[in-house]
């Protein structure tokens, strides 16, 4: 699967919907993004906790309302022609994403337990637990999203040399559905192992050629990549051998 990191982040302003309209066209099949909650508790897409490295504003999200950070250009820094966007709303991101795609939604922060209790609130309304993944770093974070409806599909981010990923997420006391380790922390008997225990590998963010096709020969499930383009040319050039 392809999958586009903060939509095509290598080629237009990150979690923007500039940046997953042009991962769709570029083929992708799922997106990631990341998501803070803004002072009157709406769900927001955007990396960092602040608005200042993506946007001509300042400050924590959680301070300000929606309304304000509406009023920030998202895509300015990266160039004119991304000039207008915004910090988009969760429910922005999926009224664009048609349902066949997959949406990986990753937590960065669990605001006191609000962002989990939101999420699932969100997921509920928008009725697209089959095709969502929520992951985050925060494992203890996503195991309350799943004891709180057991349909999410929860995956857990990690960037240590883990000595047995599957052991680990066999571990929890509720059922995880993928594993989402850094590239480089990925070997293929971790792959292996992990397919056979009934979990799927998205290993991030790779985007050089010789990294995509050596994950590619591992066999994970997908890789979460800035240049899904770059992606989907490569898997089509291997087809056509």
């Amino acid at each position: 699967m392809i999958i586009a990191h903060r939509g095509a982040k290598g080629m237009a302003p990150e979690n923007t919907l500039a940046a997953f309209r042009l991962g769709l066209s570029q083929g992708c099949e799922g997106i990631e993004l990341d998501v803070h909650l803004t002072a009157d508790e709406e769900i927001v897409v955007c990396h960092d906790m602040t608005l200042d490295r993506t946007t001509n504003g300042k400050g924590l999200i959680v301070e300000k309302s929606l309304s304000e950070i509406k009023t920030y250009d998202a895509g300015l820094w990266i160039g004119d022609e991304f000039k207008g966007e915004t910090v988009p709303t969760l429910d922005e991101v999926f009224d664009l994403v048609p349902e066949s795609i997959m949406i990986n939604v990753e937590v960065k922060y669990a605001y006191e337990g609000r962002m989990e209790r939101k999420l699932v609130e969100f997921l509920r309304r928008r009725k697209r637990l089959n095709h969502v993944i929520v992951s985050s770093f925060d494992h203890k974070c996503v195991r309350r999203i799943k004891q709180m409806d057991s349909e999410v599909k929860i995956g857990l981010l990690y960037q240590s040399n883990l000595l047995d990923p599957t052991a680990y997420a066999r571990s929890f006391d509720v059922d995880v559905y993928s594993l989402h380790p850094y590239f480089q922390m990925l070997d293929a008997e971790d792959v292996l192992k992990a397919k056979e225990n009934g979990l799927y590998v998205y290993p991030y963010t790779a985007n050089e050629e010789i990294d995509l096709l050596k994950l590619t020969d591992m066999g994970v499930s997908g890789i979460i990549t800035d240049f899904p383009g770059r992606l989907k040319a490569l898997l089509q050039d291997r087809d056509s051998l």
